[in-house]
């Protein structure tokens, strides 16, 4: 186990606490083992009757994968071919996916900072799923920001946003607040934060058949206190300039439209990575049609070509190393990718009986 990850039961509830607040609950590989055994153990347990995960600190649920870790052990080893980068990946793709088919319902507070990893350790199935947000909550999938593609699953949970939600959301990276989290689907209920001491002693005290009902008129009472989403308002909009199927196109698209939300799109995605927006594209058109499984393994694969690439290890570098704050991306401009290039991060890596998540239904 993970003296970050903190488990107990109470009255037939199953708490997973998130406790490394320097690194905003930033994900391990030994936090993911003591997660994954956690939820394996308590999955046949009849004295657990449903899960609650949450973040030990206001300012973050999870703040994602560790990638100073990616950054230390990718650099350290032939393009990134480390036996360590290759377990945490395999191993998260695989937690994720125990999440999302949970068969217990699997509850979410969302406080503070939900980005990345955090998303794919929030966004269990629709069948089983509560996530609660609050005023705290910043959430993104903000990967083309340093170089990868929105994984954890973000290749199914984001192509299923209504319209161009989703695609706005991965091709910029941009952070949402409660309100247009929920708007998307990507959370469920509000509630304010100064209200979740008295929401944990709820749910300690609960003993009845169905807590996520009970959860959403526990929440009824504060969802006036939601500010206007801002997706919603941009909905059409991004819709429009959201459709085209290259990054090209939706930049053009976006800079014909003098509104203070395109152009603030523009700035944004210019400064992202041209080959990993356009991977990123890709990736959410084909998540449109595909399962879970096939998403994560599909994911798998591109994460194996991100590191051999290099793109995320600069990204890093930029961004959470020298903090200079200028990748030198590679291609520079979105006139240097071509199809052929963004296709060889779909190229197989294994064939389908050797692929490391082939387990996966």
């Amino acid at each position: 186990m993970s003296n970050f990850v903190l488990t107990r039961i109470q009255r037939n509830t199953g708490f997973i606490t998130l406790d490394r607040p320097k690194a905003l609950n930033s994900l391990s590989l030994e936090m993911i083992r003591a997660i994954t055994q956690t939820l394996l153990a308590w999955k046949d347990d009849d004295n657990v009757h449903q899960v609650v995960i949450h973040g030990s600190h206001e300012r973050a649920f999870c703040a994602g994968g560790d990638i100073r870790f990616f950054y230390d052990v990718g650099t350290t080893t032939p393009m990134g071919d480390s036996a360590l980068l290759e377990d945490f990946f395999t191993e998260e793709y695989a937690l994720n996916y125990l999440i999302h088919h949970y068969p217990k319902p699997y509850i979410s507070l969302l406080n503070g900072v939900v980005m990345g990893g955090g998303m794919g350790v929030a966004q269990a199935g629709p069948n089983n799923r509560l996530r609660i947000v609050t005023e705290r909550t910043k959430m993104a999938m903000p990967e083309v920001n340093i170089g990868l593609f929105p994984d954890v699953g973000g290749g199914y949970f984001l192509s299923r946003c209504a319209g161009e939600l989703g695609t706005y959301l991965g091709l910029t990276g941009e952070i949402i607040t409660a309100a247009d989290a929920i708007y998307p689907d990507l959370a469920d209920v509000f509630i304010p934060s100064e209200q979740l001491p008295a929401l944990i002693t709820f749910i300690e005290a609960f003993s009845g058949n169905d807590l996520r009902n009970a959860l959403r008129e526990f929440a009824l009472p504060y969802q006036h206190q939601l500010a206007a989403s801002q997706l919603a308002a941009n909905h059409a909009a991004i819709d429009k300039h959201f459709a085209h199927n290259s990054v090209a196109e939706v930049i053009a698209s976006l800079k014909q439209d003098s509104s203070d939300f395109a152009q603030q799109a523009v700035k944004v995605m210019l400064t992202r990575s041209p080959l990993l927006m356009c991977v990123t594209l890709e990736q959410l058109r084909r998540g449109k049609n595909l399962s879970v499984a096939d998403c994560l393994r599909m994911e798998r694969t591109m994460v194996r070509h991100c590191f051999k690439h290099g793109e995320v290890l600069e990204g890093v570098r930029a961004l959470v190393v020298d903090k200079d704050g200028q990748p030198k991306w590679n291609p520079p401009t979105l006139a240097g990718v071509s199809a052929e290039l963004v296709d060889g991060f779909f190229a197989e890596v294994w064939p389908a009986y050797a692929h490391p998540l082939r387990e996966l239904k």
